[in-house]
């Protein structure tokens, strides 16, 4: 739980998640609805009287109307529609993908407009039956229900275009491309979240344990660091993001006392899901799911893992050593693990070659994308790429029922690797 003396480190952060959500959304644009009706009431004090005399406000009830009764049903349908998109790609491909999509911008916007105009139709209704609207306000809202309308006709033509591929594999698969991609860079861009390199921890470091039980979901380097300095020690990160850890366990190491260990823990956030946030690994995983799931007796779809297989290897040519961060690391105070090349390759090809172990032609792909990785400019994944290589090409051999296959599958590999 958050404690209220660290409550700003968190404000940031959580408004930024917070905006990814549809109700942000929805609230925004019904807001700005309200907003327009009160400045056309207040603003038609300063139009002439040739102006506010040129527009009948009966035609300002009619498109009220119109718009209030179509809305409604436009805005169940989509509902509708999102909701049996969001149960058919969590039962086709994975559950780990219902979160990113719930996040999906233009489905947000879409609906969020349409609820936002309900909202600025019936109002408006409401202010014409209370008196509030009169002849005289009619010229100002009858050319901005007319912008709505313009905006609603726009937001359906994109929404139309969006059900096109609105979660089939291509839509899923890119954006969980996407947001891996994304989180990866800037782990890059800011190597070992900022911090230094965690190599081995003091034996007279002091343990901090978690008090709740859940995975790590991000990590405020930038509070750990501050409080190192408050306190002149040095934190010692235990855990990964993504890592699950139980409550007890130790998630950090300090080099000396500190007055409040709980402000550490805050820190570090923890939840009942993995998050994309700070974690590539967990990109990686759900692509391998999705090409897991794929290989299933049900679907049978050998095309999608290997799209997938491409994806990945797509992902991980991007991956750099972060063990040169230290000299000028911005958080200097705090020691983080480096990415692992070994288990983000695990991550996102250990399920897959698994379950098509026995089918050549993911064996041939599998092969020749973690070639392509051992040709990789960085050493530490070529060295992981190599070992696994080597060993699913073992696993292969002991599951290929067709000595033609295990020979075809041979000769597209080194030597060295059987």
């Amino acid at each position: 739980m958050v404690r209220l003396l660290n409550l700003p480190v968190h404000l940031v952060h959580e408004a930024l998640r917070q905006t990814r959500k549809l109700w942000v959304r929805v609230v925004l644009f019904g807001s700005l609805a309200l907003i327009g009706l009160g400045a056309a009431r207040l603003g038609a004090v300063f139009l002439p009287d040739s102006l506010t005399r040129s527009v009948d406000i009966a035609s300002v009830d009619r498109l009220l109307n119109i718009i209030s009764n179509s809305m409604l049903a436009v805005t169940t349908f989509s509902l509708t529609v999102m909701v049996s998109v969001y149960r058919a790609t969590s039962t086709q491909w994975t559950p780990r993908i219902h979160r990113l999509m719930l996040e999906d911008q233009t489905t947000q916007n879409t609906l969020a407009t349409f609820i936002g105009a309900y909202v600025y139709a019936t109002t408006g209704i409401v202010m014409r039956e209370t008196g509030l609207f009169g002849d005289a306000h009619a010229f100002l809202i009858f050319y901005l229900t007319v912008a709505v309308m313009a905006v609603i006709v726009i937001y359906i033509i994109r929404w139309t275009l969006h059900l096109q591929t609105f979660g089939s594999l291509i839509d899923v698969a890119d954006q969980v491309e996407t947001i891996t991609t994304r989180r990866l860079q800037e782990r890059l861009d800011l190597p070992c979240l900022g911090g230094r390199p965690l190599d081995t921890v003091p034996e007279d470091a002091i343990a901090v344990r978690a008090d709740l039980t859940g995975y790590i979901q991000f990590i405020y380097v930038d509070a750990l660091q501050e409080i190192a300095e408050e306190e002149e020690v040095e934190i010692y990160l235990a855990r990964d993001v993504g890592s699950f850890v139980a409550a007890g366990d130790i998630v950090a190491h300090v080099s000396g006392p500190v007055e409040d260990k709980a402000r550490v823990t805050d820190a570090i956030v923890l939840g009942g899901l993995r998050s994309y946030e700070q974690d590539p690994r967990f990109g990686l995983l759900v692509l391998g799911e999705m090409a897991s799931k794929a290989l299933s007796p049900g679907i049978n779809d050998t095309g999608t893992a290997i799209d997938v297989m491409t994806r990945l290897t797509k992902i991980l040519c991007l991956f750099r050593d972060e063990g040169h961060c230290g000299a000028d690391a911005k958080y200097d105070r705090v020691y983080v693990r480096a990415m692992d090349a070994a288990e983000l390759l695990r991550s996102g090809f250990s399920a897959l070659a698994r379950d098509g172990a026995a089918l050549i032609e993911i064996q041939i792909r599998l092969q020749k994308a973690l070639r392509s990785l051992q040709e990789h400019g960085d050493p530490k994944m070529q060295k992981a790429a190599r070992a696994l290589a080597s060993f699913e090409l073992r696993r292969a051999l002991a599951a290929l029922p067709f000595e033609g296959d295990r020979a075809a599958l041979k000769s597209m590999v080194d030597p060295d690797l059987q």
